[in-house]
């Protein structure tokens, strides 16, 4: 009778973990969920107003909606990481393990500006960039809700981090290039340029400054990195699959 009890609670604690690992919303209060999903969006917006700003700005100042936008975004950042550490149950590990996130959404380039700091153009614009890399914390969060399997979670990320880095690569060429390369001649040839670089195959646009000759290495060095993800991704579907159908 008793191993029957045990065994039944052996069952029973089976299943509820099989229902944690499938779930992995369990730990998450509704409150932290939604500041995911807000700073996701937060960091969408960012992404689009620092498009706007690099292809309709004059590439040489930055605009006061444009510091008033990054400004209230990296607040809400700030605030994602503090929910979070309030609901941790260990805050001081947290708060070690997760302060490389916290640098990122400090607002450097509105401090820059109230301090009046002579930055340049070039490292004004890399830092305003900064807080975009905590945009991709968010997206992976809100990627560990949606996907179960730990293999397309992973696959999905590398798709992501391949489309936003060359996208990203495509402004910042295109911001440090336009007014001094002549092949230039729009932010369409810079996306094309991006793209065939981060594919191996090269483009007849060449960089001229030293950050578009950085980013035209990293590009196809992203490219041989990632782009094999796709064919191990596809071989062990076709496996499952054919698995599956035996």
């Amino acid at each position: 009778m008793s191993d029957a009890k045990t065994d039944s609670k052996s069952g029973t604690a089976a299943a509820s973990g099989k229902t944690t690992k499938s779930n992995p919303n369990a730990h998450h209060t509704p409150l932290q969920r939604a500041m995911s999903l807000l700073a996701l969006l937060a960091g969408v917006v960012l992404l689009v107003s620092v498009s706007w700003e690099i292809i309709t700005g004059d590439h040489e100042h930055f605009s006061r909606w444009y510091l008033a936008l990054q400004l209230v975004i990296c607040i809400v950042f700030l605030l994602d990481f503090f929910v979070r550490m309030a609901a941790a149950p260990c805050k001081g590990r947290f708060f070690v393990r997760n302060f490389f996130y916290l640098l990122l959404a400090v607002p450097y380039l509105n401090i820059v500006h109230w301090c009046h700091a002579d930055l340049t153009r070039d490292w004004a614009m890399l830092i305003s960039l900064t807080p975009l890399l905590r945009t991709f914390l968010a997206l992976y969060v809100v990627l560990y809700w949606m996907v179960n399997n730990r293999f397309k979670l992973l696959f999905w990320a590398y798709i992501i981090t391949v489309v936003v880095f060359t996208y990203l690569s495509a402004l910042i060429f295109f911001d440090y290039e336009v007014l001094v390369n002549d092949k230039l001649h729009g932010f369409g040839n810079a996306l094309w340029w991006a793209w065939m670089n981060v594919t191996t195959v090269g483009a007849e646009i060449f960089a001229v400054t030293t950050i578009g000759k950085v980013v035209t290495v990293l590009l196809p060095s992203l490219g041989m990195m990632m782009f094999p993800i796709f064919t191990v991704y596809v071989v062990q579907q076709f496996t499952r699959n054919k698995a599956a159908g035996e």
